[in-house]
């Protein structure tokens, strides 16, 4: 998609963010505190708005959250604890914010913002670089499904309300494995368009990833609420620990 940039997403969405993915933490942060123990030190990929931050941060636990959208941040900076957490601007695939992390995690199918495999591969070596001896890094991914596009494209009706429907339009690249996206919001206000680019991995590519940067899988899930993984899940929370 011509013209989008590492900050177009965010940039489009910060204001209306949370409103439009109002997605409960509470499982996310149970199962990342674990990980962390109760002295542990976080790091998150993409903090955002703080969505899962902040409620770890409440916990007592030392979070660092990268990102490099200001706009996000900003949204991020004006909420209540929004204090505890440690903003670090820069590409989390490259990013170093610090050492000995016992946890580090990518919420909600941040990762595949990052839109080549090189680049992909390139976060989890910086991860591992950041993590200490037997530290995790978690991944929230969707599963990809070549069944939902004809003809390489899809248009989809997402959330409907009385005030609001939100569509998906999407053109799919099944070699290169990248998806061309635009969600169309269209409420009382009027039409907002959400670009986005992504490049989507197999669990398998991602376990190979983190192979070559000295992890290794430990578990994987269906959710962060540690439902089962099968062949019929559209969603994966994969948990790699550094060796």
């Amino acid at each position: 998609m011509k013209g989008i940039t590492t900050t177009t997403y965010g940039d489009a969405i910060a204001d209306f963010y949370d409103e439009l993915h109002a997605i409960p933490a509470d499982d996310a942060v149970a199962t990342i505190a674990e990980l962390a123990g109760p002295n542990g030190k976080v790091l998150e990929l993409g903090v955002g708005t703080g969505r899962v931050a902040i409620p770890l941060a409440a916990r007592g636990l030392a979070v660092v959250g990268v990102d490099v959208a200001e706009s996000m941040l900003a949204k991020m900076r004006a909420k209540p604890g929004a204090e505890r957490v440690r903003v670090v601007v820069g590409d989390f695939s490259e990013t170093i914010a610090g050492s000995d992390f016992s946890a580090a995690f990518v919420a909600f199918n941040t990762f595949f913002a990052l839109t080549t495999q090189d680049a992909q591969k390139k976060c989890f070596a910086n991860v591992a670089r950041q993590l200490a001896r037997g530290g995790t890094f978690a991944l929230e991914c969707f599963v990809p499904d070549a069944a939902r596009f004809a003809s390489g494209q899809a248009l989809r009706t997402g959330r409907i309300a009385v005030d609001r429907v939100v569509l998906e339009a999407t053109r799919y690249d099944r070699n290169a494995q990248t998806l061309d996206a635009q969600l169309v919001v269209i409420d009382t206000r009027g039409t907002r368009l959400v670009p986005l680019h992504l490049r989507w991995a197999y669990p398998s590519e991602l376990d190979l990833m983190a192979e070559l940067a000295g992890l290794r899988l430990r578990a994987r899930h269906a959710s962060w609420a540690k439902s089962p993984f099968s062949n019929e899940s559209a969603t994966h929370v994969s948990i790699y620990e550094k060796l």
